[in-house]
């Protein structure tokens, strides 16, 4: 299955269906009456986060939805039947943008999350609608209100812990590969990773998700290389792992490198915990090791930490740094759901109060 993670459609929700023109016709019966049901409802265009799914690619090729329109009204007062609605099936992390790409429409993080993007029209009135006193016999009716329609932009950021970034050939997929069970292609080539990857790594019983995106190169902000296009799939990790290799001629050049990257990027990258680690330790002498180390952290004002992908050195340590933070971010979303569900028993105990009736959807067993 190929990888895509940027789609442009067109939705457009069902129009309303026309009210009827109807009289009552029956034996013995002299003044019936209108009995022209209402038009029904114009089905909706829905998106919804389901489990399973980790592309795009399904809205390759089609990029038109249409709802179902609403059926017409009948004599008898029979209304018609709503239309059916348009579903979107969409991967655990995908935000829908206006056309324009300026405002989120929406962002479904969890799965079973759904989200109307479009309303159907509404049923127009049948002729039983309009009778009166004074006006016994109508024969108005009313087409149903159009649907509404829009181009819409599907972009997927991939839900992990924990991201790598680095240049091109900075080892990030053998990290990957050594410490998780993902197989993404390794060569000795730059931009050998096209496509971001997903693992899942464990440590000391706790498991955590990293992604590995494409190698940033100086001047993807304007487009070099593969450029920005992949950063957003790093943007909700709670950490970043950077990886620098350690035997090219100036490691620290290459860390500024790319942070200046993550810096013109945006999305709040720059300001993410980091980690930096040096890689590809096995290809130098031990004895060089500790000088290059006291070398790079003064020049960057970090501490560093080494591994090698190849022979295993410091990945536990690396893991377990990662951990760290991947556990904090974890405990703060929990505090911020129950304080979120917390709020909303609050408000369901005031209406309560001021009514003197349960909130709506409460019922007594």
């Amino acid at each position: 299955m190929k990888f895509l993670d940027q789609a442009k459609i067109f939705l457009k929700s069902g129009d309303g269906g026309p009210g009827s023109v109807s009289f009552r016709r029956e034996a013995f019966v002299e003044y019936g009456g209108p009995d022209g049901g209402d038009g029904g409802r114009g089905g909706a265009v829905i998106a919804e986060c389901v489990d399973g799914l980790n592309t795009l690619i399904d809205y390759r090729y089609q990029q038109h939805f249409k709802a179902e329109s609403g059926r017409p009204g009948a004599g008898r007062n029979r209304s018609g039947a709503k239309g059916g609605d348009a579903v979107l099936r969409l991967p655990v992390g995908t935000q829908i943008l206006d056309e324009e790409r300026e405002q989120v429409i929406a962002d479904l993080t969890k799965v079973g999350e759904r989200v109307v993007l479009l309303k159907g029209g509404d049923g127009g009135f049948g002729n039983a609608h309009y009778k009166t006193s004074t006006n016994q016999a109508p024969r108005k009716a009313l087409p149903g209100w159009p649907g509404e329609e829009m181009w819409v932009w599907l972009r997927l950021k991939l839900i992990a812990d924990a991201g790598l970034v680095g240049l091109p050939n900075a080892g990030k997929s053998t990290f990957l590969s050594s410490v998780t069970r993902a197989r993404p292609k390794i060569a000795d080539y730059p931009f050998t990773t096209l496509h971001p990857g997903l693992g899942v790594a464990s440590v000391g019983g706790q498991e955590f998700v990293i992604a590995d995106i494409p190698g940033l190169i100086e001047g993807a902000s304007e487009g070099a290389g593969l450029g920005h296009r992949f950063l957003g799939h790093v943007e909700r990790c709670a950490v970043l792992l950077h990886l620098v290799d350690a035997t090219q001629d100036d490691p620290a050049a290459a860390y500024r490198t790319v942070r200046q990257e993550l810096e013109d990027y945006g999305g709040g990258l720059a300001d993410k915990p980091e980690i930096v680690a040096l890689s590809k330790i096995d290809a130098m002498a031990e004895e060089d090791i500790p000088v290059l180390i006291e070398m790079v952290e003064q020049e960057i004002g970090k501490k560093v930490i080494t591994l090698s992908a190849i022979s295993g050195a410091g990945l536990d340590e690396a893991l377990q740094i990662l951990l760290e933070p991947v556990l904090e971010a974890r405990a703060a979303r929990k505090v911020e759901t129950a304080v979120d569900g917390e709020d909303f028993e609050e408000e369901e105990e005031a209406e309560t109060k001021e009514t003197g009736e349960s909130a709506p959807g409460w019922s007594p067993l």
